[in-house]
């Protein structure tokens, strides 16, 4: 894919204002987080604030960001946020992903997988059928959200057909970076604590930049 067509998403939006301005900025994805540990989680703003994130999103894909929850919580805050992802970040099983795909015919499904330096991507075949993208984040302490990359080169390690997001501590110093980073697979970027003023708000103006670099050009 060239780098004009990636997908960007910025995860760990909580303010009506900031959700609108990411959006404007040329996000395609916004991220909502649903895990109780989080400390962007959505329901520590205020449950009240939940429908108008969602509106201010736009047209734009709306992620609901799940750990170890249940299939029926999952599709509660579908059909609650007009949700079009749901991504999992715990130990789902294929199973249970197959299983809520079916249970919501409408919602795509994100598996996420934390990489490290002895990451057997091995792993990822058991779910290429039972999802619609995987997302690679940086193994860590927290489940997302730890701000650090991994090698990237580890990814070349990866030969499935399945496309994936790339997450992890990517940074506004990294648009050249990514735009010399080259897989057949890699379908979007994932963004976050690299570009906060606060936790869950995003400096709106940077991101716009940002996606300009990333875009603008190929890397030669």
């Amino acid at each position: 894919m060239k780098k004009k067509d990636l997908y960007i998403k910025v995860c760990g939006m909580r303010d009506t204002e900031n959700v609108a301005a990411v959006r404007a900025a040329g996000a395609e994805m916004l991220g909502f987080i649903f895990y109780e540990k989080s400390e962007r989680r959505m329901e520590k703003f205020g449950k009240a604030n939940l429908p108008a994130l969602i509106s201010a999103a736009g047209y734009a894909d709306c992620v609901g960001v799940f750990v170890n929850a249940s299939a029926s919580y999952i599709i509660q805050k579908t059909e609650e946020y007009d949700l079009t992802y749901a991504q999992l970040h715990g130990d789902e099983s294929p199973a249970f992903c197959t299983a809520l795909a079916e249970a919501a015919p409408g919602l795509s499904v994100i598996k996420v997988f934390s990489v490290g330096e002895d990451f057997d991507f091995a792993v990822t075949e058991a779910y290429a059928s039972a999802v619609d993208l995987f997302l690679f984040d940086t193994k860590g302490k927290e489940r997302g959200g730890n701000g650090v990359k991994f090698n990237w080169e580890i990814l070349h390690n990866y030969q499935g057909e399945k496309p994936f997001i790339l997450s992890g501590g990517i940074t506004p110093r990294d648009a050249e970076a990514i735009k010399a980073f080259n897989h057949p697979q890699l379908w979007g970027i994932d963004l976050n604590s690299g570009f906060e003023r606060a936790a869950g708000e995003k400096k709106a103006e940077v991101i716009a930049d940002f996606i300009h670099d990333v875009r603008c050009c190929e890397a030669q």
